[in-house]
Formats: structure tokens, sequence, C-alpha cells
């Protein structure tokens, strides 16, 4: 007697692949999500990744936080973080011309307000006022920078931009060579005054306005010396 065969048994289908078209209409739905969320905190991409730096650097240290996780956490598509900010210098240097902003904001100080070393005083206590809201990020990333000699010199260059702008908000040339040199000294001031600060836990800075105020005493003959801002006021720097 012949043996029944056994009925074939119905092939498993293979899942079915996605067609590329389908693939391209997702990414650019997801793209199109990332974008609608850019779009809705009504910031610059430069600012949003600088949120998103400061806000990561508050939280780990600065040498543990990488471009991606910046990009990621600003809700902007990694090629076009790239595009705004390829480094995190470059990030620095964005934070250090926001807070370059708020000071210029609030006008130069006038000459009648006392003498230079009382309006420079000023300029950089608005400093120190703007910069409150990130204190620990910047402890973290200052923390860092002795680690990194290039990136530490390149925002060296960069403060300096920033100390010209504060001279010449407070009514003192920065310009020419004699410039340069004041430019320098007003740095090394800043920098002086923000390890002060940074440990400031007092609720009006008066450890940080003491600490500036006897830097600036230090130097105040040489303040007295210095010529006055010229009427025309120099190109603002990238």
């Amino acid at each position: 007697m012949a043996a029944k065969s056994e009925p074939s048994k119905p092939k498993a289908k293979a899942p079915k692949a996605r067609a590329p078209k389908a693939r391209a209409k997702s990414a650019k739905k997801a793209g199109a999500g990332r974008d609608a969320k850019v779009k809705a905190a009504g910031k610059p991409p430069a600012d949003l990744m600088v949120d998103a730096a400061l806000a990561l650097a508050a939280e780990r240290p600065w040498r543990e936080i990488s471009l991606r996780e910046i990009a990621e956490a600003s809700g902007l598509p990694f090629a076009e973080a790239y595009r705004h900010c390829p480094s995190k210098q470059s990030l620095l240097g964005a934070f250090l011309r926001r807070i370059d902003a708020a000071v210029l904001a609030e006008g130069p100080v006038s000459e009648a307000e006392g003498s230079a070393r009382d309006r420079l005083f000023d300029v950089l206590m608005r400093r120190f006022d703007a910069l409150q809201p990130y204190r620990k990020a910047l402890a973290s990333i200052l923390l860092d920078q002795p680690r990194d000699p290039v990136s530490a010199l390149a925002g060296l260059a960069g403060l300096q931009r920033s100390m010209g702008w504060m001279l010449e908000t407070a009514g003192l040339d920065a310009g020419g060579l004699r410039g340069q040199v004041r430019t320098q000294g007003l740095t090394l001031i800043y920098l002086a005054t923000l390890r002060t600060w940074l440990r400031d836990d007092s609720l009006d800075l008066a450890k940080t306005m003491a600490a500036l105020d006897g830097y600036l005493r230090r130097v105040e003959g040489a303040l007295r010396s210095l010529p006055r801002r010229s009427k025309g006021r120099p190109e603002a720097q990238e």
C-alpha cells in the first residue's frame, strides 16, 4: 500500500520591506516635527544650541558632553547644528556674544557718571549680573579649560574682544596699541574677579563687588591717564 504523501506546508511569506519612498516619507515627517519644534521655540538655532549646552554643562563635566548630545538636546538635526556651531569652542563664542549683547543693551555709561574706575565697575557688574543664571554651567566649563589649552587660548582671544567692548561701553578707547594693552589688563582683572564670583554665595554679589573694586583701585592711576573714547565706535566683530 502506497504511503500517503504529507501535504506541503504553505511557505511563510517574507516580511514586506518598506519601499524607499515610504522611508523617505517617514524621514521627512520626522524632520518636519523637529523643524516645528525649533520654530516653536522662537530662537535662532545657535541660541538653541547654547541653551542646550549650558543645561547639559550644569549637570555633567563639560569634557563628557558631545556635540551630538548638544544637537539632540537642542532639537536640531545634526547637520543643521553643525552649520551653526561646528565645535564646542564656537558654542562658547556664541555664549560670549550673548553676554556682550546683554551688557551693551543697557547702553553706554555716561562720562558724567563718575571716574573711569566707577564706569568700568558698573559695566563689569552688568556682566556678572548677566552671567548669574549660568554660574553652575560656567564652573563646569572653566574647570575643563586647563585640560584643553588650545581651546583655552581661543577662548581668551574671544574674551579680549569682549573686554574691548566693555572698555568702549565705559567710555574708554580700546583702539590702537595702547588700547590692546588696556584690553589685556582689563581681561586679567575680569578673570581674577571671575574666580571670586564663582564662589560668591551672597544675594547681592557683595564679595564679587568688593573684589572687583579692589582690583580696579590698584590700577586707578593708570585709568585716569586713559584717553576718552573716540566719537567713532569700532565695528562689531564677528
